[in-house]
């Protein structure tokens, strides 16, 4: 761990899609989610304005199988994670760059349903498998 260094991002808020999930060769699954956090500020005429960021969410492993099963569009979702940003050259040689959070742990929060089931909360743990990068 670097000494006098954080990188923690803890994000509360609403899935814009199901998870997009693919496999790797060895069969590590990995999701990929967005999420938006909305804030309300009031602006300079005292009205309340609504300020909504999207953002790129990855996890891997059993994280991404229990993404994959019970995480839906518009469920309440809890993230715990760090940023990391990749970068790759497209067909132009062009440079991209793209920031995401590698999600840690995932709670579902206002409840979850698989079948008939129901749950008011339900979490994952920190990932066991070995994240590919």
């Amino acid at each position: 761990m670097q000494r006098n260094s954080v990188n923690k991002v803890l994000l509360v808020g609403r899935t814009g899609s199901d998870a997009d999930v693919r496999h790797t060769t060895k069969g590590l699954a990995i999701a990929t989610i967005s999420m938006a956090t909305t804030e309300t500020r009031k602006d300079g005429k005292g009205e309340f304005q609504d300020n909504t960021e999207w953002h790129r969410v990855v996890v891997f492993g059993k994280i991404a199988e229990f993404t994959e099963n019970y995480v839906k569009k518009g469920a309440l979702i809890y993230v715990e994670g760090r940023l990391q940003t990749r970068s790759w050259d497209d067909k132009e040689e062009k440079r991209h760059y793209m920031t995401e959070v590698v999600g840690e742990k995932l709670t579902m929060l206002g409840g979850w349903k698989k079948g008939n089931e129901e749950s008011a909360t339900a979490e994952v743990a920190e990932a066991e498998e070995e994240v590919p990068f």
